[in-house]
């Protein structure tokens, strides 16, 4: 019993701090974008630009995050810290050049949240006797929750009218609020003294599967449009919040199911054939709204992409705990999550200018829709000379189908 606690509690912490990391601090720039434009404060071309400028800072973050110079504890309570008061600032300026500056910093901040989460409560979570594998899914279910929790912010303040600077102030304090109590709470699941990168022979070291590292990052580039921009084509097709602002709470509420629904088939399918088979349903959700302009489709193309990253994410992570023991761990969920970063960077710019020449966003859509496809054709090979190996769960015996 007190096992189950212990990991209960983990969980509970890991979601909340992922809820504020990722679905707050990564991601809340998206439901306020088009609040940002009718306000008349950014523009499509401007709102790509500080979209890259946040996942640049989300790649120093990702490269960086397996060589802290301070403790994993202190990275924690500063990276959760920053996200609050860069979310916060957002609301206090209107000036371009500042607030570069602070979604770089919440991008920084973000990844390492989320390297330090995946790599010791998660694995604290994956060492779990029982249940670990669900434990894992409420884990990573932050990331979710937190995304419909700012979706469902965002569509209140439409509804009554409050502009979007206001709407950062009010998210900005309630998150630095909740990052200090959370960075506390938290604190204890992560280790209190500095850990130095591990120093193995190259022959050692588990080398990196980069079949699986280019389709993350291709995953990176592929979800990031709609990611970003969902709530905006839906308002182009439906001017209505209470309507178009229903997108990102239905994206953010399938990214938090999807995850507690896969933590249950892992162990019977694999971390790659999930992986692959979920790549196959973003790349036909990132291409629907190009196909069928309405605003149906907006919000099925909202359930495949959120119903199916955070999906992606979580095989991801669990197949670097798989394959690579807990000194080189973080070297290969850092890999990843710099792959995702690259992707992530790419897509808005190359997104925003498709559409300043063309007033729309298909041909983005439909190109990195192949990318994803074409991707996703190694991960099911590989996970089909893999799969005699038993050994998909997350902290089993690591087989060599990642080399």
């Amino acid at each position: 019993m007190a096992g189950r606690s212990s990991n209960l509690r983990i969980a509970m912490t890991g979601l909340a701090a992922l809820a504020l990391a990722m679905g707050i601090g990564r991601f809340v720039f998206t439901p306020l974008l088009p609040m940002m434009r009718a306000d008349g404060l950014i523009d499509i071309v401007g709102g790509g630009v500080l979209a890259s400028v946040h996942f640049f800072g989300y790649w120093v973050g990702a490269v960086s995050a397996a060589r802290l110079p301070f403790s994993p504890r202190a990275a924690c309570y500063a990276a959760l810290t920053v996200i609050g008061l860069s979310t916060l600032g957002m609301g206090l300026t209107d000036a371009f050049p500042v607030w570069l500056v602070l979604r770089w910093l919440a991008g920084v901040c973000s990844a390492w949240m989320l390297v330090l989460v995946g790599t010791y409560p998660a694995g604290a979570l994956a060492a779990a006797k029982s249940g670990g594998a669900v434990y894992q899914g409420w884990l990573f279910g932050g990331v979710g929750a937190g995304i419909c929790l700012a979706g469902l912010a965002c569509l209140a303040f439409m509804t009554f009218g409050v502009p979007s600077a206001g709407s950062w102030l009010v998210i900005g304090a309630a998150t630095l609020a909740a990052a200090l109590l959370v960075a506390r709470v938290l604190g204890p699941a992560l280790p209190g003294a500095r850990v130095s990168p591990a120093r193995r022979s190259a022959s050692d070291r588990v080398p990196l599967d980069w079949w699986a590292v280019i389709a993350y990052g291709a995953m990176g580039m592929g979800y990031v449009i709609p990611a970003t921009y969902l709530p905006v084509m839906a308002r182009a097709i439906m001017d209505e919040p209470l309507v178009f602002g229903w997108s990102w709470p239905v994206f953010g509420a399938a990214a938090f199911a999807s995850t507690l629904l896969a933590a249950r088939l892992y162990a019977r399918y694999g971390n790659r054939r999930i992986w692959a088979v979920s790549q196959m349903v973003l790349a036909a959700g990132v291409v629907l709204p190009a196909v069928v302009p309405h605003i149906l489709a907006v919000m099925a193309a909202g359930l495949a992409v959120g119903g199916t990253f955070m999906i992606i994410t979580m095989a991801g992570i669990k197949e670097a705990h798989r394959i690579a023991p807990a000194p080189d761990t973080a070297r290969h969920i850092a890999a990843l999550t710099a792959a995702f970063a690259t992707g992530q960077m790419a897509g808005p710019v190359c997104a925003s200018l498709v559409h300043e020449v063309s007033g729309q966003f298909s041909a983005a859509l439909i190109a990195t829709g192949v990318l994803l496809l074409v991707t996703a054709v190694p991960l099911v090979a590989r996970a089909g000379r893999g799969a005699a190996a038993k050994s998909q769960t997350m902290g089993d015996g690591r087989s060599q189908d990642w080399l």
